[in-house]
Protein backbone atom coordinates (compact mmCIF):
# COMPACT_ATOMS: atom_id res chain seq x y z
CA UNK A 1 0.00 0.00 0.00
CA UNK A 2 1.45 3.26 -0.43
CA UNK A 3 0.90 6.04 1.91
CA UNK A 4 1.58 8.97 -0.25
CA UNK A 5 -1.23 10.33 -2.64
CA UNK A 6 -0.11 13.66 -4.18
CA UNK A 7 -2.99 15.33 -3.40
CA UNK A 8 -0.63 17.56 -1.06
CA UNK A 9 1.94 18.06 -3.65
CA UNK A 10 -0.17 21.51 -5.01
CA UNK A 11 -0.59 22.12 -1.32
CA UNK A 12 -4.10 21.02 -0.70
CA UNK A 13 -5.51 18.83 1.43
CA UNK A 14 -8.94 16.44 1.59
CA UNK A 15 -11.32 16.98 4.20
CA UNK A 16 -13.63 13.77 5.59
CA UNK A 17 -16.48 14.17 2.77
CA UNK A 18 -13.50 14.44 0.11
CA UNK A 19 -13.69 18.45 -0.02
CA UNK A 20 -10.53 20.02 -0.54
CA UNK A 21 -8.82 22.68 1.38
CA UNK A 22 -5.26 24.16 1.57
CA UNK A 23 -2.83 23.28 3.92
CA UNK A 24 -2.41 26.51 5.34
CA UNK A 25 -6.16 26.74 6.16
CA UNK A 26 -7.35 27.16 10.14
CA UNK A 27 -8.97 23.98 9.89
CA UNK A 28 -5.37 21.81 8.84
CA UNK A 29 -4.09 24.31 11.23
CA UNK A 30 -6.22 23.02 14.28
CA UNK A 31 -6.40 19.62 13.13
CA UNK A 32 -2.82 19.38 12.68
CA UNK A 33 -1.59 20.98 16.01
CA UNK A 34 -4.02 18.39 17.68
CA UNK A 35 -1.97 15.76 15.63
CA UNK A 36 1.32 17.52 17.23
CA UNK A 37 -0.30 17.31 20.28
CA UNK A 38 -1.34 13.84 20.24
CA UNK A 39 2.67 12.77 18.97
CA UNK A 40 3.62 14.48 21.88
CA UNK A 41 1.83 12.89 24.39
CA UNK A 42 2.99 9.38 23.12
CA UNK A 43 6.48 10.84 23.99
CA UNK A 44 5.37 11.60 27.16
CA UNK A 45 4.23 7.69 27.78
CA UNK A 46 8.03 7.09 27.27
CA UNK A 47 9.44 9.76 29.56
CA UNK A 48 7.49 8.43 32.67
CA UNK A 49 9.60 7.09 35.35
CA UNK A 50 8.82 3.36 36.13
CA UNK A 51 5.87 2.84 38.10
CA UNK A 52 3.58 5.33 36.59
CA UNK A 53 1.96 2.44 34.39
CA UNK A 54 -1.77 3.77 35.71
CA UNK A 55 -0.68 7.49 33.95
CA UNK A 56 0.62 5.85 31.00
CA UNK A 57 -2.67 3.88 30.52
CA UNK A 58 -4.50 7.28 31.08
CA UNK A 59 -2.31 8.72 28.55
CA UNK A 60 -3.31 6.72 25.80
CA UNK A 61 -7.04 7.30 26.42
CA UNK A 62 -6.44 11.06 26.02
CA UNK A 63 -4.26 9.89 22.78
CA UNK A 64 -7.40 8.54 21.31
CA UNK A 65 -9.40 10.96 22.14
CA UNK A 66 -6.75 13.34 20.43
CA UNK A 67 -7.31 11.30 17.41
CA UNK A 68 -11.43 11.80 17.48
CA UNK A 69 -10.64 15.46 18.09
CA UNK A 70 -8.76 15.48 15.22
CA UNK A 71 -10.46 13.64 13.23
CA UNK A 72 -13.86 15.98 13.94
CA UNK A 73 -11.63 18.80 13.35
CA UNK A 74 -11.12 17.82 9.85
CA UNK A 75 -14.79 16.78 9.70
CA UNK A 76 -16.59 19.84 8.34
CA UNK A 77 -20.34 19.45 9.48
CA UNK A 78 -22.01 20.26 6.40
CA UNK A 79 -20.27 16.32 5.62
CA UNK A 80 -23.37 15.12 7.91
CA UNK A 81 -21.16 12.48 9.82
CA UNK A 82 -21.41 11.44 13.29
CA UNK A 83 -18.79 13.58 15.57
CA UNK A 84 -15.99 11.22 17.42
CA UNK A 85 -15.98 12.78 20.57
CA UNK A 86 -18.48 13.15 23.17
CA UNK A 87 -19.47 15.18 26.23
CA UNK A 88 -18.14 12.00 27.99
CA UNK A 89 -14.87 12.44 27.59
CA UNK A 90 -15.30 15.97 28.89
CA UNK A 91 -16.84 14.52 32.37
CA UNK A 92 -13.78 11.56 32.81
CA UNK A 93 -11.38 14.50 32.16
CA UNK A 94 -12.77 16.50 34.89
CA UNK A 95 -12.62 13.69 37.42
CA UNK A 96 -8.78 13.03 36.33
CA UNK A 97 -8.38 16.88 36.99
CA UNK A 98 -10.30 16.94 40.17
CA UNK A 99 -8.21 13.52 41.58
CA UNK A 100 -4.71 14.90 40.81
CA UNK A 101 -5.38 18.25 42.01
CA UNK A 102 -6.57 17.04 45.65
CA UNK A 103 -3.51 15.29 45.47
CA UNK A 104 -1.19 17.53 45.20
CA UNK A 105 -0.56 20.68 47.68
CA UNK A 106 -3.12 23.68 47.44
CA UNK A 107 -1.03 26.76 46.03
CA UNK A 108 -2.03 30.72 45.60
CA UNK A 109 1.18 31.89 43.13
CA UNK A 110 1.95 30.50 39.74
CA UNK A 111 4.49 27.92 39.18
CA UNK A 112 7.22 27.92 36.88
CA UNK A 113 6.94 24.75 34.60
CA UNK A 114 9.47 21.72 35.58
CA UNK A 115 10.20 19.89 38.07
CA UNK A 116 11.14 16.33 37.34
CA UNK A 117 11.21 14.84 33.60
CA UNK A 118 8.17 13.23 33.51
CA UNK A 119 6.48 16.38 35.00
CA UNK A 120 8.47 18.98 32.49
CA UNK A 121 7.38 17.20 29.27
CA UNK A 122 3.85 17.23 30.50
CA UNK A 123 4.08 21.09 30.90
CA UNK A 124 5.15 21.10 27.28
CA UNK A 125 2.01 19.69 26.66
CA UNK A 126 0.37 21.94 28.46
CA UNK A 127 1.51 24.59 26.39
CA UNK A 128 0.95 23.15 22.91
CA UNK A 129 -2.73 22.36 23.83
CA UNK A 130 -2.88 25.89 24.79
CA UNK A 131 -1.97 26.06 21.44
CA UNK A 132 -4.44 24.18 19.61
CA UNK A 133 -6.73 25.98 21.43
CA UNK A 134 -6.16 29.07 19.76
CA UNK A 135 -6.52 27.04 16.45
CA UNK A 136 -9.50 25.74 17.06
CA UNK A 137 -11.12 29.51 18.18
CA UNK A 138 -9.29 30.73 15.08
CA UNK A 139 -11.36 28.37 13.30
CA UNK A 140 -14.68 28.30 14.80
CA UNK A 141 -14.75 31.90 13.63
CA UNK A 142 -15.02 30.83 9.74
CA UNK A 143 -16.62 27.12 10.38
CA UNK A 144 -19.19 25.18 12.40
CA UNK A 145 -17.26 22.48 14.47
CA UNK A 146 -17.91 19.63 17.42
CA UNK A 147 -18.05 22.33 20.09
CA UNK A 148 -16.93 19.45 22.54
CA UNK A 149 -13.66 19.68 21.04
CA UNK A 150 -12.94 23.03 21.88
CA UNK A 151 -13.97 22.35 25.71
CA UNK A 152 -12.35 19.41 25.54
CA UNK A 153 -9.15 20.30 24.73
CA UNK A 154 -9.66 23.78 26.70
CA UNK A 155 -10.06 20.90 29.75
CA UNK A 156 -7.04 19.08 28.93
CA UNK A 157 -4.41 22.10 29.29
CA UNK A 158 -5.87 21.90 32.86
CA UNK A 159 -5.18 18.36 32.97
CA UNK A 160 -1.97 18.49 32.19
CA UNK A 161 -1.13 21.21 34.63
CA UNK A 162 -2.76 18.89 37.41
CA UNK A 163 -0.91 16.27 36.28
CA UNK A 164 2.62 17.83 36.38
CA UNK A 165 2.17 18.98 39.39
CA UNK A 166 1.42 15.14 40.54
CA UNK A 167 4.71 13.86 39.18
CA UNK A 168 6.56 16.40 41.06
CA UNK A 169 4.61 15.64 44.41
CA UNK A 170 5.09 11.55 43.56
CA UNK A 171 9.05 12.35 43.52
CA UNK A 172 8.99 15.10 46.19
CA UNK A 173 9.76 17.93 44.10
CA UNK A 174 8.04 20.63 45.42
CA UNK A 175 6.86 23.22 43.41
CA UNK A 176 9.12 26.04 42.36
CA UNK A 177 6.81 29.08 42.51
CA UNK A 178 7.39 32.37 40.42
CA UNK A 179 9.55 34.87 42.06
CA UNK A 180 7.33 37.64 41.23
CA UNK A 181 4.31 36.35 41.44
CA UNK A 182 1.69 37.66 43.51
CA UNK A 183 -1.40 35.60 45.03
CA UNK A 184 -3.66 34.92 42.04
CA UNK A 185 -5.22 31.68 42.72
CA UNK A 186 -7.98 31.37 45.77
CA UNK A 187 -9.95 28.42 47.33
CA UNK A 188 -13.21 28.35 46.08
CA UNK A 189 -15.32 28.54 49.32
CA UNK A 190 -18.09 25.62 49.57
CA UNK A 191 -21.79 27.35 49.40
CA UNK A 192 -22.74 28.25 52.69
CA UNK A 193 -19.66 27.76 54.34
Amino acid sequence: MKIYTKTGDKGMTRLVGSSEVSKDSDRVESYGTVDELNSWVGYVITQLPVGQTEVQQELKVIQNFLFDAGTDLATPLEANRPMKLQAQSIKWLEERIDYYTAQSPDIDRFILPGGTKGASVVHVARTIARRAERCIVRLNWTAKTNQEVLIFVNRLSDYFYALARYLNVQENQPDVFYERSEKVFHKIKEEGV
